[in-house]
């Protein structure tokens, strides 16, 4: 945007439509998942705002992907023509820090819930017997509630942490492959990084979740299960999402890396991707031992 010669480090971007499209994208979406969920129009058959409708989340979703193509579009194209001076390299290091500081938060306000109930779970059904019904207070008496059958986390869990710890490994290792000048080596330790993170997901959500007893509509008295079943898949769902939005990134990087974009010196797209995935890995091994484990223990005791 800029004209005339540049006398600072900095990079000064184009007018971009994309902040405004993103907010129009977001906004959408949100209003979307309301009219999913509760609906804003009494009509259920009304196509825009009857309950259960899926067809304004998805036109904001579509705005918010084709918004995130675009401006990350734009960003590559810099860092292509040279405008990712040592200083932008910074900024956008520190960026990416302080993202992934604020998912940190975002997951510790999960587990934060989970140990709440796991621990003063006694507490607070002394409080709710006198003041709710009898069938809340002894979803509360017990953690977890009567007639949950936790999963066995040394089944599906532990297969599926083994193989996020190997995707952690195979994407350590494309990337010091790439800071050697070795293509073929990154080249194939992302490849079995996607495909790992594709396994992952697909154990998640296809072959475990469906196995729950506490949702899904599975048979059994699971009345005062809904306080655990919530918790359980807020935490592993969301670290799920997480997983699929590491993948897609990585896959881009892959893509990236192909079309010959990385240099040993220069990669930050794919650094900041690799940073995401350990970041994901390590949130699994909490949700491992504190949502599948401690639970499963405490019910065999």
């Amino acid at each position: 945007m800029a004209h005339g010669e540049v006398k600072h480090d900095y990079h000064l971007v184009n007018p971009s439509p994309w902040p405004f499209t993103a907010s129009v994208g977001a906004f959408v979406m949100a209003i979307g998942a309301v009219v999913l969920m509760r609906g804003l129009s009494a009509n259920e058959a009304d196509f825009f705002f009857g309950k259960g409708h899926w067809t304004l989340f998805l036109i904001g979703t579509a705005i918010v992907a084709l918004t995130c193509i675009g401006w990350w579009g734009d960003v590559i194209k810099e860092s292509r023509a040279g405008d990712h001076t040592p200083v932008v390299d910074i900024g956008l290091r520190y960026g990416m820090i302080l993202f992934i500081a604020s998912e940190v938060m975002f997951f510790v306000a999960w587990f934060w819930a989970f140990f709440e109930l796991a621990i003063f779970h006694g507490h607070r059904a002394d409080w709710i017997i006198p003041t709710w019904d009898e069938a809340t207070a002894a979803a509360w008496a017990n953690w977890p509630p009567p007639h949950v059958e936790t999963f066995d986390p040394f089944h599906l869990p532990l297969i599926n942490t083994l193989i996020l710890l190997l995707s952690g490994t195979t994407v350590t290792w494309a990337h010091h492959a790439l800071q050697q000048g070795d293509r073929n080596g990154a080249r194939l330790g992302l490849i079995l990084t996607v495909l790992l993170g594709l396994v992952f997901s697909w154990v998640q959500f296809v072959v475990e979740y469906p196995l729950a007893g506490f949702a899904f509509g599975n048979q059994g008295d699971v009345t005062n299960a809904t306080l655990y079943g919530a918790s359980f898949f807020m935490a592993t769902g969301f670290h799920g999402a997480h997983v699929v939005i590491g993948t897609i990134f990585l896959f881009v990087c892959l893509l990236r890396l192909m079309a010959g974009h990385f240099t040993p010196q220069k990669h930050f797209g794919f650094e900041a991707a690799a940073w995401y995935w350990h970041f994901v890995d390590v949130v699994w091994l909490f949700l491992f031992t504190f949502v599948y484990v401690m639970p499963y223990l405490t019910m065999q005791n």
